[in-house]
C-alpha cells in the first residue's frame, strides 16, 4: 500500500462531469489499496471571476479581502469533489487548507508556506477516507486566511507530500508530460519520461508553465519524485526526479522562451563602486525581480586628456513592471548622471537547458551559429552551469525556439 498526492488544476475540475472523472480516478487509486489525499485548484475561469467582482467594487482591493475571497474558489471545488465522491458511495472528507493543518506567513497574495500539522489528514486517511484539500492557501499566525500565489496548489500537493511522507506526487494538468519545448510552438516537440529537478527548475523559471517554480525547489529540496500525467489519460506522463547518468549524455534537454519581458539601459553611467547596487536596491525594494544584467565599460577622455570611466547598464525585468521600472529609473538615473534612459518591451528571452552541458563542449557556440543562421540577432547573453538565455526580438521567439529544437536533435530520443 502506498500513500499517494493527487493535485488536479482547474481545467481538470472545470465542469461537474470533470470533477466526476478525478472523482472516479481518485476512487479507482484507493481501490487499488493506497491511501489517497486530493488537492486541486479552483475551477478554470473561477479566479478570475472573483477577481473581476472585488475590482468592480474596488480599484485596488485590500490583499487580506482578496485572499478571504479567492480562497472560495478552491473550497467549492473540494466541497463538489466531496460531493461526487459521496454519490459514488465513496467515504471522503473535504479540507479548507487552515483545517489541513497548512500554516503560512503573512504574506497575502503571495504566503509561504512555514508549517503543516498533518494530523487530522492522517486520522482521515487511517479511517479509509479520501482526504481532499484545497489548494493555493492556508493561515498565517494572527488566524486569517492566506493564498499563496500563482500555482500555488502545486506547491500545496508537493509540502503535503512532505508532511505525510508520502510514497509520490502525482501532478494531474491538461497536457500528458513535459515536452522538450511548446508542442504548440514547435509540433516535433517530444514528452520525456524524465527529467531532473534542477533542469525543471530552470525550465519552469525560463517560461515553462506546466509546473509552478517553488513547487519544484520543495520537491527537489526533500527529494519528493513529482509525477506529471494527464487527468483524462492514463498515459505515463513525465517524472520530475533526482538527476541520473542518462540525463547527462544529452547536452540539451529543452527549449524554452518568454515574451514577458522588458530591458532597461542606463547609458553612460559613472563606473564607480556602489552604483550597481543603488540601482538595483531601489528596484528590489519596489518588489521587482531582475533577471538578466549586463555592463559595458568605456573610457573617454576630455579636452585635456582626463580619463572618464563610463559603463552602460542593462537588466531585464518582467514585462508587467516595464512602466513602474522605467519611472523608477528615471529618477535614479539624474541622480546618478546617467546621460540617458531607455526601454525596450519588444523583446524575448530564448533559452536552451540541460544537466549535459556540464561535460559537452560546443554548446554555446552551436546554440548561437543556429540562431545566426535564422538572422536571428543577440543583445543579452546569460548562461549558468546548465543554461543558455539569450534576449532577441520578441518577432523572432517563436522562429528561435525551432530553430533551437532542431539543431540539438531534441526530436530524437536520448
Amino acid at each position: 500500500m502506498a500513500r499517494i498526492i493527487q493535485k488536479y488544476g482547474g481545467s481538470s475540475v472545470a465542469t461537474l462531469d470533470l470533477i466526476k472523472n478525478v472523482a472516479k480516478r481518485a476512487i479507482a487509486a484507493k481501490n487499488e489499496g493506497h491511501e489517497v489525499v486530493v488537492v486541486l485548484s479552483a475551477m478554470k475561469g473561477e479566479t478570475d471571476r472573483l477577481i473581476g467582482l472585488a475590482k468592480a467594487l474596488h480599484n485596488s482591493p485590500s490583499p487580506r479581502e482578496m485572499d478571504n475571497l479567492l480562497a472560495t474558489g478552491e473550497q467549492t471545488s473540494v466541497a463538489l469533489f466531496a460531493l461526487a465522491c459521496q454519490a459514488l458511495g465513496e467515504k471522503v472528507k473535504s479540507f479548507c487548507g487552515w483545517q489541513a493543518g497548512i500554516k503560512t506567513d503573512e504574506d497575502h497574495g503571495r504566503a509561504r508556506i512555514t508549517d503543516i500539522n498533518p494530523s487530522r489528514l492522517k486520522t482521515e486517511l487511517a479511517k479509509g477516507r479520501i482526504a481532499v484539500v484545497a489548494g493555493f492557501q492556508g493561515i498565517d499566525r494572527l488566524g486569517d486566511l492566506t493564498t499563496l500565489g500563482r500555482g500555488g496548489s502545486d506547491t500545496t500537493a508537493v509540502a503535503l507530500a512532505v508532511a505525510l511522507k508520502a510514497d509520490t506526487c502525482e501532478i494531474y494538468t491538461d497536457v500528458d508530460g513535459i515536452y522538450t519545448t511548446d508542442p504548440h510552438v514547435c509540433d516535433k516537440a517530444r514528452k520525456m519520461d524524465r527529467i531532473s529537478y534542477e533542469e525543471m527548475l530552470e525550465l519552469a523559471s525560463l517560461g515553462a508553465k506546466v509546473m509552478e517554480i517553488r513547487s519544484v525547489e520543495l520537491a527537489m529540496n526533500y527529494s519528493v519524485a513529482i509525477h506529471v500525467r494527464h487527468a483524462h489519460s492514463l498515459s505515463s506522463g513525465t517524472l520530475i526526479c533526482e538527476e541520473d547518468a542518462d540525463m547527462e549524455k544529452t547536452p540539451v534537454r529543452g527549449v524554452t522562451h518568454s515574451v514577458n519581458e522588458a530591458r532597461i539601459t542606463l547609458l553612460k553611467v559613472p563606473d564607480q563602486p556602489g552604483v550597481a547596487a543603488r540601482i538595483l536596491s531601489l528596484i528590489s525594494k519596489a518588489g521587482i525581480v531582475v533577471d538578466m544584467i549586463i555592463q559595458n565599460k568605456s573610457v573617454s577622455h576630455d579636452s585635456n586628456g582626463q580619463e572618464t570611466h563610463l559603463t552602460d547598464f542593462s537588466f531585464t525585468v518582467p514585462l508587467v513592471d516595464y512602466g513602474k521600472t522605467m519611472e523608477l529609473m528615471q529618477a535614479t538615473g539624474q541622480e546618478i548622471g546617467a546621460e540617458k534612459i531607455l526601454g525596450d518591451d519588444n523583446i524575448a528571452k530564448v533559452s536552451i537547458v540541460g544537466v549535459g552541458m556540464r561535460n559537452h563542449a560546443g554548446v554555446a557556440t552551436l546554440m548561437f551559429q543556429a540562431l545566426a543562421k535564422e538572422g536571428i540577432n543577440l543583445s543579452m547573453i546569460s548562461t549558468s552551469e546548465i543554461k543558455i538565455s539569450c534576449v532577441i526580438e520578441k518577432k523572432y521567439a517563436e522562429l528561435a525556439v525551432r530553430a533551437l529544437h532542431d539543431a540539438f536533435k531534441l526530436d530524437q530520443s536520448a
